[in-house]
């Protein structure tokens, strides 16, 4: 995908909710229950605004949300952000979009003070390309928390320092 058919921008729209809910349940790498927690993090950043402490970052190709980021400030902390979403359409998985987007959400989080990122994820095999993923754009595996989200699924605890 080349960079130049790409339009980040940010600020949630009342059509984002659902191409959120899209996009997220495309990936299969989250279960039904999860899904429903983005689209509402989404509708608190678009009712509140500014104001929210969920900031959104969408790709857009040819006029299509394709992927969103969702971060934010790490409550007590000076310069923490936490990375509570990065998702691509399935269809468009392996494209480079998501990388080009982490990088948009890194400048992101940096003009706004951010001294660190943290990304989570399960320990599971089926989520061995995520951790790729953070591994190949320079994460840091920080913690291994075992059998956290169920028995046998640990959850793998990233940070990118900037």
């Amino acid at each position: 995908m080349e960079k130049s058919k790409i339009i980040f921008r940010n600020g949630v729209t009342l059509s984002d909710l659902e191409r959120i809910r899209e996009i997220t349940a495309s990936s299969g790498f989250f279960y039904d229950y999860e899904i429903p927690v983005a689209v509402e993090l989404a509708e608190e950043s678009w009712q509140q605004g500014p104001e929210s402490d969920y900031h959104f970052l969408f790709a857009d190709v040819d006029g299509i949300t394709v992927a969103y980021s969702c971060y934010g400030p790490i409550a007590m902390t000076q310069g923490g952000f936490d990375l509570f979403w990065i998702v691509t359409h399935n269809d468009l998985r392996g494209s480079g979009i998501g990388k080009l987007l982490l990088e948009e959400t890194h400048k992101a989080v940096k003009n706004m003070g951010g001294r660190f990122l943290i990304a989570e994820t399960s320990a599971m095999e089926k989520y061995a390309p995520t951790r790729r993923f953070y591994e190949s754009n320079n994460y840091d595996k920080e913690a291994v928390i075992a059998d956290f989200y169920k028995i046998g699924d640990g959850k793998v605890i990233y940070i990118k320092r900037f």
